[in-house]
Parts: C-alpha cells; sequence; structure tokens
C-alpha cells in the first residue's frame, strides 16, 4: 500500500502525519508531496525522514492513496492526474466539494455511500463536518427544518501565517505578517473567506450547501454567520435547529451520547460546556448547552466545538481512508 500526503508542509498537512501516526494506519510506502519550493526537505515521521517530493514524482509513482491538503487550485490541477493512474484521492480543499459526479463524505454519515469507482473523494469544510456530525442522528430521528448557525473560527483554519499574524500582534509588532483585513488579536472578524453577490462569505454558503449534500436533503434551509476569533484549539458554533417533529430533550441528549465520534459535555450546574481550549488535539466533536428554544416550537439550541485540524480536516480524511481500506475498496 503506497500512501502519499500532498501538501505535507502545511498545518493540515503536519496534522494528517500526527493523525497517520496516533491511529497506527498500516502502509508499506509513504510519499510526502509539496510544492517545488519544498522539494528535498526533510519531515520525520514515527523517527524515520523523509524527503520531500514534487507533484510530478508523486504522479509517476501511482500512490494507492493520495491525501490531498494543498488548495483549491492544485486539487482541480492535479487531483484528475492522480486519479488516471488509479490514485484516490482524498481531497481536503473545495475544489470537488459540490461536483455532483464527487462524494462529500463524513465517514459516520455517509461512508456506506463509497464504491472502489471513487477516485476522488471529496473531504468537507471544517466548520461543516463538526455542526453534521451532531445533526444527523437527529434529522433522523426528528427531520431538520432549518438550521441557524453563527461560528468562531480559530485562525488556524487559515493556516501558519494567521497564527503567525496573531502571535506577532499580541507581541505588540505592528510591521509584521498580515493574513487579515484587520487586526485578528482582540478582536472578532465576520469574514471567512472572500464575499459573495448575495452578501453571505464563500464559507457562509459552503455551510448551506454541504449540509445539504451530506445529509442528502435538499429541503433543509440554512443560514450561517462566520467569525473568525484569535483562538487556536479549535471551531465553536451555536447552532439553532428547527425540526419537524417535537422532541424530548433528554432522548436528543440519548441519541448525541450514542452518536459515534460525538461527546456530550453538558453540566451547566458545574460549568461544563465544549470550548475550543479543551477540544485541541482531539478527535472528538463536542456538544452541550442543550435547551429548548422557547421562543419557538420544535426547535433546539445547542453548542459544538471541535478541533478544525482534526476532525475538520486531517482526522476526517484519514479516517475516509482506513474506510476504504476496511472495506477493501483499496489495496
Amino acid at each position: 500500500m503506497k500512501l502519499a500526503v500532498v501538501g505535507a508542509t502545511g498545518l493540515v498537512g503536519q496534522e494528517i502525519l500526527k493523525v497517520l501516526a496516533e491511529r497506527n494506519v498500516e502502509f508499506d510506502e509513504l510519499y510526502l508531496v509539496a510544492s517545488a519550493k519544498s522539494v528535498g526537505q526533510k519531515i520525520k515521521y514515527k523517527g524515520k525522514e523523509y524527503s520531500i517530493i514534487g507533484m510530478e514524482d508523486a504522479v509517476a509513482i501511482a500512490p494507492d492513496v493520495a491525501i490531498f491538503s494543498a488548495g483549491g487550485g492544485i486539487s482541480l490541477e492535479w487531483a484528475p492526474k492522480f486519479a488516471e493512474k488509479g490514485t484516490v484521492v482524498i481531497d481536503n480543499s473545495s475544489a470537488w466539494r459540490m461536483d455532483p459526479t464527487k462524494k462529500l463524505v463524513v465517514p459516520e454519515i455517509n461512508g456506506k455511500e463509497l464504491t472502489s469507482e471513487d477516485l476522488i473523494i471529496a473531504n468537507p469544510n471544517c466548520s461543516t463536518i463538526q455542526m453534521v456530525l451532531a445533526l444527523a442522528p437527529l434529522h433522523d430521528k426528528y427531520k431538520i427544518k432549518r438550521i441557524v448557525v453563527s461560528t468562531y473560527q480559530s485562525v488556524t483554519g487559515t493556516g501558519k501565517d494567521a497564527v503567525q499574524q496573531m502571535m506577532e500582534e499580541r507581541q505588540g509588532i505592528t510591521n509584521g505578517i498580515k493574513v487579515y483585513p484587520h487586526k485578528i488579536d482582540m478582536n472578532a472578524l465576520p469574514h471567512i473567506d472572500s464575499f459573495l453577490d448575495n452578501g453571505y462569505t464563500k464559507e457562509e454558503m459552503k455551510m448551506v450547501n454541504e449540509t445539504r449534500k451530506i445529509l442528502n436533503d435538499q429541503t433543509i434551509g440554512v443560514t450561517a454567520t462566520t467569525v473568525r476569533i484569535p483562538t487556536i484549539g479549535g471551531h465553536s458554533e451555536a447552532v439553532n435547529v428547527e425540526f419537524e417533529k417535537d422532541y424530548d430533550l433528554k432522548e436528543v441528549r440519548e441519541i448525541l451520547e450514542n452518536t459515534p465520534g460525538v461527546i456530550v459535555q453538558d453540566d451547566v450546574k458545574n460549568n461544563v460546556y465544549p470550548m475550543p481550549i479543551l477540544s485541541h488535539g482531539k478527535d472528538e466533536v463536542f456538544v452541550g448547552r442543550l435547551r429548548r428554544d422557547e421562543s419557538q416550537h420544535n426547535t433546539l439550541n445547542m453548542w459544538i466545538v471541535s478541533d478544525n485540524l482534526r476532525k475538520g480536516a486531517a482526522t476526517n480524511a484519514v479516517q475516509i481512508a482506513e474506510f476504504l481500506m476496511e472495506k477493501s475498496l483499496i489495496s
């Protein structure tokens, strides 16, 4: 089994290697791939040093699986070239997510839809993954009518330079790197990705469209406001969800407690609720502040937190690869 990690030098690429090691994913050969400027650099994995190789060399090797985390443009150009060689590409970018011929996968929800014919598989947006993992079992039980979500997203979702900008600002450096149009430390930016003609950002529309695709229900109403905040641990979301059917709060809690990959932290009397600082480095999605919306029938308020580099990106991609191997959909 030959495995390639494309974008191995980035934040998500580094996290993918960490997750592969932690989960003891079995493969025979590992290839670390990055841009031309990184070729020849050395990266350690499980004590062994690997040299970064370029895209053309990686395609020629024809790995069995290539986990991409190198941006949408790279994915659009190179994923088909890998697929032509028979490589299964698991792509972290937004390039293929809404392509009707490609599957958008959270293994716990719709992994069963994958077949050996799927050579390019899309990994959903980080903020979408954590929300749908918590909502999918509730949708099965009560049928979701509408979702209103506001996110509070870590700077790690933007990348290394964003983390550097925040840290430099924290140190009082005023002429350092600038990724955001405004200061991020001690601030909140209601602006993630670029603005569209409808006034929403691309990130907000990703949550709308990807949620419907993953849950396989185009009737669900979704509206989102996504906000960047100066945290590192993970993304947080305030979710207000209206169901077609009424629900019992105790039953909702039991459903979530029995959902693989979800941990309920909801003991407000003892100040127990999900926080990004506690989700950092963990693979689970944490849910709390479960309470009935007293202003509207059949509506639930919940708070959802997850490490965006883990389940929101690296872990979900690795889990897709594990699922494919387990089901013998790849060698």
